[in-house]
């Protein structure tokens, strides 16, 4: 099974958490993942992928503008009934912007028939929430989250049978 990994990244740390998500997808038996930059997107190898996770920065308390145009103008027919996730990286806690952020990237998700998955909070003390969340570099939980992430999602598409 195949898992695309699309992100965005001005500063390195939310490449950083993508590449992070791919090897907690990874710790999945039979899956495989891969991390493309948003402005070079392998469209064929997300076609066939089962699930589409999608990372950006946070600024303003949206996704950067980057990803919101791939959202608005990359989307495609293709991307129905698979499985969405999202990270996000900011720069300081902001108070909620990164709640907020990861909900324009899941609407956009959403509003284009596919099912979102993120691990959630349920008996975790430190839980996923929306997605994984970064404040600057993935280090210690920052990093552990984007790992629990990216297994979460690669569980779930499995149980669901999506890459079948």
């Amino acid at each position: 099974m195949n898992i695309a990994i699309i992100y965005h990244s001005e500063s390195g740390n939310t490449r950083k958490m993508a590449e992070l998500v791919k090897e907690g997808c990874e710790r999945v038996a039979g899956v495989q993942a891969r991390c493309m930059p948003v402005q070079d997107v392998d469209q064929d190898y997300v076609d066939a992928a089962a699930a589409l996770i999608l990372g950006a920065p946070i600024y303003g308390g949206s996704c950067s503008w980057q990803m919101k145009r791939f959202l608005d103008t990359g989307a495609r027919p293709s991307w129905r009934s698979k499985l969405g996730g999202v990270f996000v990286s900011q720069r300081y806690p902001a108070g909620g912007g990164e709640s907020f952020g990861e909900m324009v990237i899941l609407g956009g998700m959403l509003s284009r028939g596919m099912m979102v998955y993120s691990g959630g909070v349920a008996g975790r003390p430190d839980g996923l929430h929306f997605g994984a969340v970064s404040v600057g570099a993935p280090e210690g939980v920052f990093a552990d989250r984007c790992l629990r992430l990216g297994e979460a999602i690669a569980a779930r598409a499995q149980e669901l049978e999506l890459g079948s």
